[in-house]
C-alpha cells in the first residue's frame, strides 16, 4: 500500500509550501504567526511520519524517496522567505550553506545507492540535530519578524548559526565516510 499515513503527512508537508509562502506575504493581520505556525507544522509532521512508519511498520520506498524531498523543499523555502525578511548577509550566507549542504549529501547519498553503499551515509545524530535545531530557528525567525531586539529573535539566529555549524559539521562525517567506503572499495578491486 503507497498511502499511508506517514506518506499522506509527507505529502501534506509538501503541500503546505505554497500555503506557507502565501501566509508570508499575503498581510493579513498576524500572518507572520500564520506562517511560522504553518511552518511548525510541517516541522511536526517531519517527525511524525518517520514515527509512525517506524511503529506502525509501514515503511515504504515512496516515504524513503519523498520524505527527504519534502524536508529540503520546505526548508529551502522557508529560508528563502527568511532572506526576504531579513535581506542582509549575515542571514543570507547560513541559509545558502545550508541550503548547499541539502544538495550536496542528497547527491552524495544518490551516489552511494548508486554503488551499493547506502548504509555509509544513513542519517546520523548530527544531522538529527542540526535538523532539530534548524526547525527550531526558522520557526523562531518566522514568528517575531524583523525585531532584532526581541530575545526569541536572538535566540533564533543563535539557533541558526548552531545549525550552520552542525550543518558544515555533519557533511563533513558524510563525506568523510564515503570517502572511506569508496577507498576501500578501491582497494579491494
Amino acid at each position: 500500500m503507497i498511502w499511508t499515513v506517514p506518506n499522506i503527512l509527507t505529502m501534506l508537508r509538501i503541500l503546505l509550501i505554497p500555503v506557507l509562502v502565501v501566509a508570508f506575504y499575503v498581510p493579513f493581520p498576524h500572518h507572520h504567526g500564520v506562517s511560522a505556525t504553518i511552518f511548525l507544522l510541517a516541522a511536526i509532521t517531519d517527525w511524525l511520519d518517520g514515527f509512525l512508519a517506524r511503529y506502525f511498520e509501514q515503511t515504504t520506498k515512496l516515504g524513503a524517496f519523498l520524505d527527504p524531498v519534502a524536508d529540503k523543499l520546505m526548508v529551502a523555502t522557508a529560508l528563502g522567505l527568511l532572506i526576504a525578511l531579513y535581506p542582509y548577509p549575515w542571514v543570507a550566507l547560513p541559509a545558502i550553506i545550508i541550503i548547499c549542504r541539502e544538495i550536496i549529501v542528497s547527491a552524495l547519498r544518490e551516489w552511494m545507492a548508486e554503488i551499493g553503499q547506502r548504509a555509509v551515509v544513513k542519517v546520523s545524530f548530527v544531522g538529527k540535530v542540526k535538523t532539530a535545531a534548524q526547525m527550531v530557528a526558522i520557526f523562531l525567525l518566522l514568528l517575531k519578524p524583523k525585531d532584532l531586539t526581541n530575545l526569541w529573535v536572538i535566540s533564533g539566529f543563535v539557533l541558526l548559526y548552531i545549525a550552520v555549524i552542525l550543518t558544515v559539521y555533519s557533511m563533513w562525517l558524510y563525506l568523510s565516510a564515503a570517502y572511506k567506503a569508496v577507498k576501500a572499495d578501491l582497494n579491494k578491486s
